[in-house]
This record gives C-alpha cells, sequence and structure tokens, in this order.
C-alpha cells in the first residue's frame, strides 16, 4: 500500500500543474522527500538508502540537464529528485524511460490540439503507473 504514496503526491502535482499555471509548490517534493525517509527508517519501504541517494542525485541531475534544456520547470526537477529518493535509483530509471514515451505522445498532442505549453507531471505520473504496474505492484494490491 505504501508504494502508492509517491503515486499520490504525483496525482496532487499534476492537479496543480494542470489548473494552477504550472506551478507545483515545493511542499509536494520536499513532503515526498520526507515521507521517503521515515518510511525507510521505519521499514515501510525496503529501497536501499545507497540506492535512495542515488536515485534522488540522479533524478536531481537528469531533471536540472532538461530544466537547463527548456524541457522541464524548476518544480518539476525538485519532484523527480524527490520521487528518486522515494523509489530508488532502479525504479527511477525505469519510471524515466516510461515519463519520456508519455511525454512524447503528450507533447504530440499538445501540439496537434495548437498548444505551445506541455504540463510535464502527468508524463511523470504515467511513467510511475506503468513502472509499478510492469512490476505486479498493482496487482499485488488487489491480490494480497
Amino acid at each position: 500500500m505504501t508504494i502508492l504514496v509517491p503515486f499520490a503526491f504525483l496525482l496532487a502535482a499534476t492537479a496543480f500543474d494542470l489548473w494552477n499555471d504550472r506551478e507545483i509548490p515545493d511542499t509536494l517534493s520536499i513532503l515526498l522527500l520526507v515521507w521517503a525517509v521515515l518510511a525507510r527508517i521505519l521499514g515501510w519501504i525496503e529501497v536501499p538508502w545507497l540506492s535512495m541517494g542515488i536515485g534522488c542525485a540522479v533524478g536531481f541531475a537528469l531533471g536540472a540537464l532538461l530544466f537547463w534544456m527548456g524541457g522541464l520547470g524548476g518544480g518539476d526537477v525538485k519532484l523527480v529528485a524527490a520521487l528518486g529518493a522515494a523509489i530508488g535509483i532502479s525504479d527511477l530509471l525505469t519510471t524515466l524511460f516510461w515519463m519520456a514515451i508519455a511525454g512524447g505522445v503528450l507533447s504530440i498532442i499538445t501540439v496537434l490540439r495548437g498548444k505551445k505549453e506541455l504540463a510535464y507531471v502527468p508524463a511523470i505520473a504515467i511513467g510511475l503507473f506503468v513502472t509499478l504496474l510492469r512490476s505486479g505492484e498493482i496487482q499485488r494490491l488487489f491480490t494480497s
């Protein structure tokens, strides 16, 4: 059940991204990071500390690169870094792969609709959802 907590944070961030002029509160990223650390301390998640640290660093580094290139906003960068801590480097890399595919599809839809700005948090949420689906985490929620 705790695996859905990061996804819930992404759903909240998606709502802000879509309906709040592309502004994601820093509070969401900070709370996700704090939750990840507390969840690890309390044994709710089994992501190793090193994986959490590397996931956070890689999430921030790749996010910062995309920010520098104009592909992500600052809130997206902080959210991906916090997500990296919450799910660890392995699941983050898988999520980033699916996020890129979802982002490409959403970009095409955005262009076809004649829009210029893309809310990218939905792509991040879709990426995590596909990662959880493919890993069997979502199925385990309904069969346990």
